[in-house]
């Protein structure tokens, strides 16, 4: 049986990972803007992901979603995914590059902007139901490019020396971020209470959330979105960054408002609008996710 590593031993991976990320990073950065994107995006498709394993974890949830696909329709989006993701990750890192190009276009859009539009005039909270599509912060620095209060809640990854940039990134993009733990939350919901718009992602699985639908399979979702706009009397709308053909610029959707019912069916109902998006686009999901366990099937 493999020894589990000791806390030494955690700290030298952990810098070595962030060392290759950092080197890889710097290296695209000499690079033109136009050029830097698609190059990590290829990194991420042909060389991390299969390495990492994400290829194989998102065929396998392809297969287990979409059964119908073919195995090379699955192999087809797999790559995708990745090349979405190393552009991502790449334009959070390109900082005032990236939010310039946001910030030039304002593509904001969709049956739910003028509801939207009426929250921010009115100081209405707002709920921004996001999930892993396209580029999550592309619709914030879309929102905060309008002088909108666009506040977000984060994971703090679970390596600190990764955690010493990435943080700093993220809130070069839009502030203010809160961290997941009981002063965060605490900041989150004063930041929500004063007509702030708080984006909350809802598209992972969740150990104690509740059973529903998605893509036909039982897949745990935490209810905290609807919960806290039942609450505060907030507006609730999915929102999505959609990353467009020409792999660089982007078209920020603003879905059609939630009805204020239970807390469930405001999420099957989200759950509902992501599925529709993804099955138009599936590439621009992270399908690496571990979104449905053995035990709900």
């Amino acid at each position: 049986m493999a020894k589990a590593k000791t806390e030494d031993e955690m700290v030298w991976t952990d810098k070595l990972a962030n060392a290759a990320f950092l080197g890889v990073m710097a290296v695209a950065r000499l690079l033109p803007y136009r050029r830097r994107i698609p190059v990590v995006g290829w990194f991420f498709s042909r060389l991390l992901g299969p390495i990492a394993g994400w290829s194989r974890r998102a065929r396998e949830n392809l297969t287990l979603a979409m059964p119908e696909l073919s195995p090379s329709e699955r192999a087809r989006i797999a790559r995708e995914v990745l090349d979405n993701a190393g552009r991502s990750m790449a334009e959070i890192y390109s900082g005032e590059e990236f939010t310039a190009r946001i910030r030039d276009t304002d593509r904001l859009t969709g049956p739910g902007l003028a509801a939207l539009e009426e929250a921010a005039a009115s100081d209405r909270p707002v709920i921004l139901a996001c999930a892993h599509f396209g580029n999550y912060d592309a619709m914030r620095a879309a929102l905060s490019a309008r002088g909108w209060p666009v506040g977000a809640l984060y994971r703090p990854m679970n390596n600190p020396a990764f955690n010493a940039h990435y943080i700093p990134a993220m809130r070069a993009i839009a502030e203010p971020i809160f961290p997941r733990g009981r002063s965060g939350f605490a900041a989150m919901l004063k930041f929500l209470r004063g007509g702030g718009m708080l984006a909350l992602g809802f598209d992972q699985f969740v150990h104690d959330g509740t059973k529903l639908d998605f893509f036909g399979l039982p897949s745990r979702t935490v209810l905290t979105p609807a919960e806290l706009t039942l609450r505060y009397d907030a507006l609730l709308v999915p929102i999505n960054g959609i990353r467009q053909p020409d792999g660089l610029s982007f078209s920020v959707e603003v879905g059609q408002p939630i009805a204020h019912t239970t807390p469930e069916e405001m999420m099957q109902a989200l759950n509902a609008d992501l599925e529709r998006q993804i099955r138009a686009r599936p590439g621009q999901w992270f399908w690496v996710h571990r979104r449905w366990k053995k035990r709900d099937r």
